[in-house]
């Protein structure tokens, strides 16, 4: 039998996601009060998203996870757009001002993983199995009284100071409080897949591949898998080795074709460009893809969300444990909403740009080519992709790095 819910608490978290599981981390290293529920049991997530960016993996460091998450992924110093078999822009990410300069590729359910582990060997906790059906910020001004239910049907009522939405993009925290979601879905569908392959270009680098048909991402992940992200029109549910076998050798590259051997796993998703009207009501704070969605190009989206919750959480730290008032936690959207905003915009670009046809790609290629030759662009580039360039960041030293275990090829697979 389920044990019985608290009654009240200073904040209750909703999901137990990427962002959800950093609030709670954080919230319980500084002592606070409180509760994270997620509706379904913890470690289901598929692989979803796979990239960790430099500036988060400062923000883990801060948590205390960041060592145990490079040790489980695949460390990534370049970043490489593509036509087919030629370079438009090389990015790299080693001169970068951080102990973290690289992109590290790893799945979520390992992210969610090292996040849990972590917050129980601290002694904090998640309970699963509860979902948020109903909010009531009448009853109690300036607490937030929240209805549970259970998949058994049963009920609690949580009286709460603060409420972090970390429920995804559909949140129901924001729907039930009506926050605007604003912006619209890509027409096209977006393909996940995890494969072995044989792959030609260097098991060490993301690339990026621009195709009037649509664009698609490979990167390598742990245990000699790529990752493969792709637009298409009319997607299937779960695309198979064929689906993933045309996308490759109709967008990427020419000179030595890729052989896919196995698809591990496979999805397909639709991806909105959308953004809250604002990040709280009262007492209900938004954070992760609950406040901001858009497309996966540059795999931005759980890294913004992450850092979302590890600012909120010690905001609300701050106010709970007596240093701040309520109002400062007004400066959690005034520092997350504009980084949000950027990414929502360059991501957007980034696809629309992929899928360019007939004389604007000469164009578009030629522009990247000239740019991507100056040093000074490629770093800019860097900064940006690894988030590194927001305001959000205290200065991490650069020194003391690590030797990181890098991609390498497995047997069978062509360097």
């Amino acid at each position: 039998m389920k044990s019985t819910l608290p009654t009240s608490v200073d904040v209750l978290v909703v999901g137990a996601g990427p962002a959800g599981l950093t609030a709670s981390t954080v919230l319980h290293s500084r002592g606070v009060h409180h509760l994270t529920v997620d509706r379904a049991p913890l470690g289901t997530n598929t692989s979803r998203a796979a990239v960790v960016h430099a500036r988060t993996l400062e923000v883990l460091d801060d948590i205390g996870i960041a060592d145990t998450l490079v040790e489980r992924g695949v460390v990534v110093p370049t970043f490489t757009v593509r036509d087919h078999d030629r370079v438009l822009v090389t990015i790299g990410f080693d001169d970068l001002p951080t102990r973290f300069p690289y992109t590290l590729m790893v799945p979520q359910n390992i992210t969610e993983a090292v996040l849990a582990d972590h917050l129980r060997t601290q002694g904090g906790s998640i309970t699963p199995g509860w979902r948020l059906d109903r909010i009531d910020l009448d009853t109690d001004p300036g607490r937030v009284h929240a209805d549970l239910v259970d998949e058994d049907g049963r009920r609690s009522t949580i009286a709460a100071r603060y409420l972090i939405a970390a429920d995804g993009m559909h949140s129901t925290a924001r729907e039930l409080v009506g926050i605007p979601f604003q912006g619209a879905a890509y027409p096209q569908s977006f393909v996940l897949a995890d494969v072995r392959m044989d792959w030609s270009l260097p098991a060490d680098e993301v690339q990026l591949f621009f195709s009037p048909a649509g664009l698609v991402v490979v990167a390598p992940l742990p245990g000699g898998h790529h990752r493969v992200v792709a637009t298409v029109d009319d997607a299937p549910e779960h695309p198979d080795l064929a689906d993933i076998t045309d996308l490759l050798s109709t967008r990427g590259p020419r000179s030595n074709p890729t052989h896919v051997h196995e698809v591990a796993w496979s999805s397909r998703f639709r991806v909105h460009h959308r953004l809250a009207a604002t990040y709280r009501h009262g007492p209900v704070l938004l954070a992760g893809d609950a406040a901001h969605v858009h497309s996966p190009a540059g795999g931005q989206g759980m890294n913004i969300g992450i850092q979302d919750a590890a600012l909120l959480a010690n905001l609300i730290a701050d106010v709970t444990t007596g240093d701040a008032p309520d109002q400062s936690l007004d400066a959690y959207e005034e520092r997350r909403r504009p980084i949000a905003r950027g990414v929502v915009r360059l991501t957007d670009r980034m696809t629309r740009a992929a899928t360019l046809h007939g004389p604007a790609t000469r164009v578009r290629n030629l522009a990247l080519r000239t740019a991507g030759a100056l040093p000074p662009v490629r770093h800019a580039l860097a900064m940006n992709l690894s988030e590194l360039n927001t305001g959000e960041r205290q200065t991490h030293a650069p020194a003391t790095r690590r030797s990181p275990r890098r991609a390498t090829s497995e047997p069978g697979q062509h360097r």
